[in-house]
């Protein structure tokens, strides 16, 4: 099944929750996510068996990979439950997490023996004034580190390390994130700093592009371009020349690459969106509960596929940028 593009669906990102234990200022700022703030109730969040009948009607339309996010998705309750039931369903051979690591060096073990494949943790420098300013909760680096290590024991790896990178806050941490990292089997990656959602106060100026990135890293190191693993990749991958590891660029703000995006989203409440970008989804979750059959699920996702026109950071301006959005914190990353 292909889009107008001629895309595939073969991505899946879940949202468990829309609650998380940070306050990531390019995320949920908590000027804006605070006391008052009012997040979804419980009964309106997708059970596990709700998450769990989607991902099948998703896999019958091709998807083979399942990454949970939020928020932060170890903070919903019993979370290794869903595991298991996503890693029974036919077809699904990629069951992946991302999480801030918070929590992950107590549930690291569950979560393997459930069935998790692999993780993704983000962390976005090894000072912890910067990190604790940009968690906005205090939380140390090493709980973090102590995460990965954890997960990197029970077999949840390579682990990704994923890195925010904004001007003038972190972008001075990008070396000391590479040395860290190098030769530690994980693999770094650095994100464009990017306008998703309407809160984090975006501009284009405070984005550290992919090739500056790539620039300083090689001056220090010395790296060489990769081939992609598979089509649709969004990072782009570089090997240190003396053998002892790579990183990754998700360039999505200078260098985009929504001609071969395969992926599809579902938030914490049901809906279906097919653009990190978005404004609005589609709304599963009221299907599910008023009996719908699984053909008509997969007619109305097909639907919804098949007339895919999104391609947000291929047409990012001025004007675009102000566009009403959804949250990274509600669709997960």
């Amino acid at each position: 099944m292909q889009d107008t593009f001629g895309r595939p669906l073969r991505d899946l990102r879940i949202s468990v929750t829309d609650r998380c234990n940070f306050r990531c200022t390019y995320c949920m700022p908590k000027e804006i996510f605070n006391r008052e703030y009012e997040f979804l109730q419980r009964e309106l969040l997708l059970s596990f068996e709700e998450i769990e009948r989607v991902v099948r009607v998703f896999a019958r339309l091709g998807v083979e990979k399942i990454r949970l996010t939020g928020g932060e998705p170890l903070l919903r309750k019993g979370l290794e439950q869903l595991v298991e039931l996503l890693a029974a369903v036919p077809g699904i051979g990629d069951l992946t997490l991302t999480t801030n690591g918070a929590l992950l060096a107590r549930k690291a073990a569950s979560l393997k023996a459930a069935g998790l494949g692999r993780v993704t943790v983000s962390l976005d420098s090894m000072d912890d004034t910067v990190f604790t300013a940009m968690n906005d909760v205090g939380f140390p680096v090493q709980g973090v580190l102590d995460g990965i290590e954890a997960a990197a024991q029970v077999g949840l790896g390579p682990v990704k390390v994923n890195m925010v990178v904004k001007r003038g806050v972190n972008d001075h941490s990008i070396l000391d994130m590479a040395r860290h990292f190098k030769g530690s089997g994980h693999i770094l990656r650095f994100i464009e700093y990017m306008d998703v959602g309407t809160t984090n106060g975006w501009r284009m100026d405070d984005v550290v592009g992919a090739r500056e990135i790539i620039e300083i890293v090689d001056r220090e190191f010395g790296i060489e371009p990769l081939d992609p693993n598979y089509r649709g990749e969004v990072a782009q991958r570089w090997r240190y020349r003396d053998g002892s590891g790579e990183i990754g660029v998700i360039a999505s703000v200078t260098m985009p690459f929504c001609g071969d995006c395969s992926r599809a989203r579902i938030s914490a409440e049901g809906s279906f969106y097919t653009c990190l970008f978005a404004g609005r989804g589609t709304d599963l979750r009221g299907q599910l509960r008023s009996g719908a059959a699984d053909d008509a699920l997969e007619q109305a996702i097909a639907e919804v596929w098949k007339g895919r026109t999104d391609r947000y950071s291929e047409i990012r301006s001025s004007q675009t940028v102000q566009i009403n959005k959804v949250e990274m914190s509600y669709i997960g990353g």
